[in-house]
Formats: structure tokens, sequence, C-alpha cells
């Protein structure tokens, strides 16, 4: 997890160093939300991508693991609730099941025995329940999303199912001192980087992109390591 205050702090170096004026508290969380999400969207594109590529090359290899690593955190395990079955048609009854709020994208859906949930469509969904030859059974059920709504056939009181969130909005709380924005971390609100560690200089790049400020990589580092040199000997003071 990244600490927003410390990307805050960098951030205010360095657009301090370029005389780009202040960025507020309230520019920075919304530019921190938009940088998070592009960085975590990211993720997916580069995983799809680096699976394409043919053979084994290590490097590959270890760019897969390094992606998967970083999603994995946010791979939450949920049983879902059915309400009643309902018909829709003579012999098919269905059971419906809501989504998170935070539901990102779908791993995979399990009956409460473990017994998988296969994931169709919705057009090959429709498709499926027209025929008894093609519909769910209790050993092998099935399921399609649409409009926040989870349906599985034949119907399930509970239903376990596996997917990534979407990270929670960052935000940098404070107090006002002397008309002045001060850290509080102690704020009920307050909300650090839910990615990785390592995203810390991507995260400092893309907020000060959003901001119109340009920055070469090797400034960024060293700002962050003089922030984090300031606050080691704030601590030690």
């Amino acid at each position: 997890m990244v600490k927003i205050n410390k990307v805050y702090q960098t951030v205010l170096a360095l657009a301090n160093k370029e005389q780009r004026g202040y960025i507020t508290p309230q520019e920075f969380n919304l530019f921190a939300d938009h940088a998070q999400m592009d960085i975590f969207e990211q993720y997916f594109y580069d995983l799809n991508q680096f699976k394409r590529i043919p053979g084994n090359d290590t490097n590959y290899s270890d760019m897969v693991n390094l992606i998967e690593e970083k999603i994995e955190r946010f791979i939450v395990r949920s049983t879902r609730g059915g309400s009643t079955p309902f018909f829709r048609r003579a012999g098919f009854t269905q059971s419906s099941h809501t989504i998170p709020q935070n539901f990102y994208r779908l791993v995979n859906v399990e009956n409460l025995n473990g017994s998988s949930i296969e994931k169709l469509s919705w057009k090959d969904y429709e498709k499926a329940v027209l025929s008894p030859l093609t519909r769910g059974t209790k050993d092998r059920a099935i399921s399609c999303m649409r409009d926040q709504i989870f349906f599985v056939s034949p119907p399930s009181d509970s239903i376990i199912m596996n997917y990534i969130k979407k990270p929670q909005k960052p935000n940098w709380t404070y107090i006002v001192v002397n008309e002045k924005p001060l850290y509080n971390s102690t704020a009920e609100d307050h909300r650090d980087f839910d990615l990785h560690e390592s995203e810390q200089k991507e995260l400092v790049i893309k907020i000060l992109q959003l901001a119109g400020i340009s920055i070469k990589d090797y400034e960024v580092t060293q700002v962050a390591a003089e922030e984090e040199n300031k606050t080691i000997i704030q601590q030690k003071s």
C-alpha cells in the first residue's frame, strides 16, 4: 500500500520546483483517484499483452508473475445470497444475486459445495435455457451477469463469487491551521492508495501529468528520497 502523504508531499515539492503553483488537497485527491485507476486498469491490458507473447522467455514470465501479484491483492471471495427463484419459461427457473458495489471483474463462481458454475454471456445464456438439453443442471449450473445482477440456473440459495474489486478512492485528509491545510492521518475518511508500494513513483508521475506538469523520472526519485529523509528526521526529533 502506498502512503498518500508521501505521494502528496513529493507532488507538491516537484510542482514548487517547476514554479507551477500550489496544488490544493481537493485537486490532488481528484488527480490521485484518476492516477490510481489508470495504473490499476493498465494491469489487465499489460497482462493480456504479455500472455500473448509466444515462447517461455524468463523476462516475460517474470512480468506476468509480477502483474498477477499486484492484482491478487484485489481478489475477494464473497458469499452472495439469492432471491426467491422465479420462472421465465416452462421448466426453467433461476435465482438472482446482487453484485457487490466494489465489483470490477469476475474471476469465477462456485456453488457452496465447491462445484463450478459456468459463466456465459447473456446471449449464450438465453440460448442455453431454451432447450432442456442445454439448460443448467445441479452438477453443471450456468450463469450470466446483466445490469448488476448475477443469474444462476438452476437456482441456488447462495453462491460464492470470486472477483477483483475496484481500488478504494484515496483521500488526503487535513485540518486547517493558520489558513493552511495540515495532514491529518487520523480522520475517519483518510485513505492511502490501494496499489502495491512499488507504484509510488508512477503515481507521482501520473498525478503531475494530470496537473499539467512534466517531470523526468530521475527528478521524481530524487525528490521522493529527499521527502523520505525529511520524514525520518522529523520522526527522530
